[in-house]
């Protein structure tokens, strides 16, 4: 045991890419929608939590944050886990514990208790079930991984959609604290979701054994060596910035341009409706095997989308310029969406995958806790909606080019010497292979790495 994954095959396993995956992919599907949607599917209480303890806005605003906050980082934590009891009895425990904050959270008496138990307790059992899920979609994808990416980062739009209403229905019907309760109680089906993540299974004594694994750290740091990752977290905690600030405002702004509050609230519908096709779409698109070796670039190019629609949403001057770019977001929202997770498989493959992600998750939790606070204080001070939206259209689109220039200038471009030596060792290949390896020459790090189920080849690196 020591630091080995429980659930991890031996080296060399092929990932089934379908069977009992695609019971893995709805698992994940569940997992993702409760992670992403639940922080912002509580808010629809905030306002009988004021009346109720007598707070402002800003105080159970935090019960978000502090969910979002325990997601992102408790990265390398949930790394650690992982490595240590394999990714089943984590998630689990995980889902114990979401149940357990929420079902608390119902007898909480003041807003520093529901802190704890709705934001600390049932934030880190969501992160406890996140990661994991990601590392078990890994494991059984690797042809159909977009795909699979993009069919499972839709359960976020498709659960806030579903919660967002659910939690209105409880509140009116049983108040705060039964809907508390009854949402303690939903949160169970993360166990259940557990359950589908069955491991991989060895080789059969008969059949030949796979080289052995080497002995693993729990949480490796050695990803920081790895110039393709560096410059992938740069980016990605520069977007985080910028990436969730417009859905946060613009209800608000379009309050500020004199429409009612429904026809205002509509516009999340409208951008998470838009949303629901868009990952799945993205994913189908980055899996043709013509597109798939130039993943990188794609993500770049989502990144920039995003950022470049909010620099035009800036401009919007009346409700129909805001459904515009709602519609606009939610495709380049969902591009993004889609396409993060599975850039980050291609770049550190599957063996570092699990420490590579909870190292992402933390740089972006602090990302997460400046970015829209940012954006508050920048309103405070100037009372205009628009240098909100400029300040996160510019933070997305600096983003998108540290990851397409790094990509080119550090990753793209190897020393002569490492090129030349991995010809020298390289097996004489046929033509078709010939042309595949000189279009992979801009994609390959300078030692690629055959780790786990994962071999890099053309469609699985970037």
């Amino acid at each position: 045991m020591g630091g080995a994954v429980v659930d991890e095959g031996p080296t060399g396993i092929k990932a089934p890419d379908g069977g009992w995956g695609w019971a893995v992919l709805l698992g994940c599907f569940v997992i993702t929608g409760f992670s992403y949607a639940f922080p912002k599917a509580v808010s629809v209480f905030f306002k009988e939590l004021i009346r109720e303890f007598g707070i402002g806005y800003s105080d159970t605003a935090w019960i978000s944050s502090i969910l979002l906050a325990m997601l992102y980082g408790t990265g390398p934590l949930c790394s650690v886990c992982v490595n240590r009891f394999g990714c089943r009895p984590v998630m689990l425990a995980g889902g114990l514990l979401a149940s357990l904050g929420m079902v608390s959270a119902s007898f909480c008496g003041s807003i520093i208790q529901l802190y704890l138990t709705t934001g600390v307790i049932t934030g880190l059992g969501l992160a406890l079930n996140f990661q994991p899920s990601l590392i078990m979609l890994n494991r059984y994808f690797n042809k159909r991984r977009p795909m699979a990416n993009g069919l499972a980062a839709a359960g976020s739009p498709v659960f806030l959609c579903a919660l967002s209403p659910l939690g209105q229905l409880l509140q009116d019907h049983y108040g705060w604290r039964g809907g508390f309760l009854i949402l303690g109680g939903l949160l169970l089906n993360c166990c259940v979701c557990a359950a589908l993540m069955r491991p991989l299974e060895a080789p059969k004594p008969g059949s030949r054994p796979g080289p052995q694994r080497p002995s693993r750290r729990l949480l490796d740091l050695s990803v920081f060596r790895d110039r393709g990752f560096v410059i992938y977290a740069v980016a990605a905690s520069i977007m985080v910035l910028g990436l969730f600030v417009p859905p946060v405002f613009v209800v608000s702004y379009a309050k500020d341009l004199g429409v009612p509050d429904t026809q205002a609230a509509f516009l999340l519908t409208i951008l998470g409706f838009i949303d629901i096709f868009a990952r799945p779409t993205a994913g189908f698109i980055t899996g043709l095997k013509k597109v798939r070796p130039y993943s990188v670039y794609l993500f770049s190019f989502a990144m920039f989308f995003n950022g470049f629609t909010d620099l035009t949403g800036s401009t919007a001057s009346d409700y129909g310029g805001l459904v515009v770019f709602c519609i606009f977001f939610g495709i380049s929202y969902g591009m993004v969406g889609a396409l993060q997770f599975e850039v980050l498989m291609a770049i550190v493959g599957t063996h570092k995958f699990s420490s590579a992600i909870g190292l992402v998750l933390l740089l972006e939790a602090v990302a997460v806790l400046i970015g829209p606070p940012s954006g508050g204080k920048l309103l405070d001070a100037t009372h205009v909606y628009q240098y909100v939206f400029l300040l996160a259209g510019a933070e997305v689109v600096t983003s998108s080019f540290v990851l397409v220039l790094g990509n080119f200038f550090c990753i793209g471009r190897r020393p002569k010497a490492a090129a030349e030596e991995e010809e020298h060792h390289k097996p004489p290949p046929d033509a078709d292979v010939r042309v595949d390896s000189r279009e992979v020459e801009h994609f390959l790090k300078a030692e690629p790495e055959k780790n786990g189920e994962v071999v890099h080849t053309p469609e699985t690196s970037v």
